[in-house]
């Protein structure tokens, strides 16, 4: 039987979402890897689901490497070194950039769900005759 609660229908699978999330979270203030994973669990995306922690490293990585965000080593007293993120310029214009893509995934998600109302609805009356 179909596990729904790891099959993409459950909404668990945006991966495609954690950039916007890493930025929106930067722009707010710098962090340090895990804090990010703990604060991407905290947004409504992903619904207090911890996300894969390696993936979120890569993603920052690449990131990194695109200019978006810049990482520095952090030494404190209390504790071991932590490298801390924070967002560039380019990443704020990345993350204007994500406003107008997100609107377009709002309004094709408005689509998909009527189109998949009207069939399922369809689906249900076919049933019943």
């Amino acid at each position: 039987m179909l596990d729904f609660n790891k099959c993409p229908c459950s909404g668990s699978n945006l991966d495609k979402l954690v950039q916007p999330t890493i930025l929106t979270i930067l722009a707010q203030e710098d962090l340090y890897g895990y804090k990010i994973v703990q604060r991407i669990a905290e947004s409504p995306m992903f619904k207090g689901h911890k996300p894969d922690g390696t993936g979120v490293y890569r993603t920052l990585k690449a990131m990194e490497q695109r200019g978006l965000v810049i990482s520095s080593w952090s030494l404190t007293d209390t504790g071991p070194a932590k490298i801390f993120y924070h967002i560039t310029k380019e990443g704020e214009e990345c993350l204007s950039h994500w406003i107008n893509t997100l609107e377009e995934y709002r309004q094709i998600i408005g689509m998909m769900l009527e189109e998949v109302h009207n069939v399922c609805a369809k689906i249900k009356a076919a049933k019943t005759t």
